[in-house]
């Protein structure tokens, strides 16, 4: 399954390639919830940035396990980079949000309370 996405202004650009539709995401209640963000888990290859690098922005926090990337114009976070705790290979979160594919209502919603840990 393909999905197109950015960010609110189009300056951030990418393409995910998932195995399945989206149908669910994750709801963390630390920097997540702030930002506004429902993820979706896969592998980094999964994502394929079509814009130019230069116009993501990268900010972390706590341990620095995530890259969390936002457009330097509009401020939009539509994906973090990091590794799987589980696995150790690399990762990305992708904020569902800003995948217009996606039909946010039918989505189930798994919480995770990160700011706990």
């Amino acid at each position: 399954m393909q999905y197109e996405e950015s960010c609110h202004c189009g300056q951030i650009a990418f393409v995910v390639e998932a195995a399945e539709p989206i149908t669910d995401a994750l709801d963390c209640n630390l920097l997540c919830r702030r930002r506004g963000g429902l993820l979706w888990f896969g592998p980094r290859e999964a994502l394929r940035l079509t814009t130019d690098p230069a116009d993501v922005a990268t900010y972390q926090f706590n341990q620095h396990h995530l890259e969390h990337h936002h457009c330097r114009t509009c401020g939009t976070a539509p994906f973090s980079e990091g590794v799987d705790p589980r696995s150790g290979s690399k990762m990305v979160a992708v904020n569902v949000r800003c995948l217009p594919g996606v039909d946010l209502d039918g989505l189930t919603i798994n919480r995770f309370d990160g700011a706990s840990k």
